[in-house]
């Protein structure tokens, strides 16, 4: 039986106001990705992969044609509803951690469910599981600053994964990291998607992260220039 589709994007394009006239990043995009994917946007600096994934997020609406996500139009979310959507279905990885410096380890990844009115209880479990799935149950009392890159980044994916979303956007979540920490990373986030069934999306031009998906969309100039599934059997 085939995954359900959780995004559906038709004749979707993106344009921003810069002067007098506009620029047009996304154009006449059409997309569908299903549930349990490990996929990647992928294309050089300016292509549009970035400004597509905050679309998928509901941080962005399109300026014409429809993003639906979880079965909800983006366009037509208010902002309370867009709001909703990100923090109990989609978890964020964004390539600078975005780790709040004075709180731990712990504080970090609980921060995600403290608007989910879970007891205090609750909250212990599903953080200490997040950190168990990446590694650092050591570190819970640690702040940021005494953290590695790859530690700090391995937080973010606990903080993204923590509540358990339906899919998780990465935005060149290697772009910091040397290449072992770069492989170790992806490594732990194509576990999770196996484990979990966790939609992965990646916006990336890296080729270490590149080799791990399972589909990877080009983009170029806005436009998607090819759509391919891969193979991995081939290169085993």
């Amino acid at each position: 039986m085939e995954n359900r589709s959780l995004i559906s994007i038709s004749n979707l394009s993106k344009r921003f106001k810069v002067g007098n006239g506009e620029f047009l990043a996304l154009k006449n995009i059409n997309l569908s990705i299903a549930e349990g994917e490990f996929t990647g946007l992928v294309g050089p600096s300016g292509s549009g992969k970035t400004t597509l994934l905050n679309i998928i997020g509901s941080l962005d609406i399109p300026s014409d044609g429809t993003a639906e996500v979880l079965g909800k139009s983006i366009s037509t979310l208010s902002h309370k509803q867009a709001a909703m959507l990100r923090n109990l279905n989609i978890g964020f990885i964004f390539q600078t951690y975005n780790l709040l410096p004075v709180y731990t380890v712990f504080e970090n990844v609980e921060f995600a469910l403290l608007l989910q009115k879970k007891t205090f209880a609750e909250r212990k479990i599903a953080v200490m599981e997040a950190l168990d799935w990446v590694g650092l149950t050591d570190k819970v009392k640690s702040k940021p600053s005494q953290l590695s890159g790859g530690e700090c980044q391995r937080v973010a994916i606990a903080r993204a994964m923590v509540k358990r979303p339906q899919i998780v956007l990465a935005d060149e979540p290697s772009a910091n990291l040397d290449a072992k920490n770069s492989h170790h990373i992806v490594q732990t986030m194509k576990r999770l998607n196996k484990e979990l069934k966790t939609t992965f999306i990646f916006a990336t031009h890296d080729e270490k992260v590149m080799q791990y998906l399972d589909r990877i969309i080009s983009l170029k100039d806005g436009e998607i220039e090819k759509d391919e599934f891969v193979n991995h059997a081939k290169n085993e």
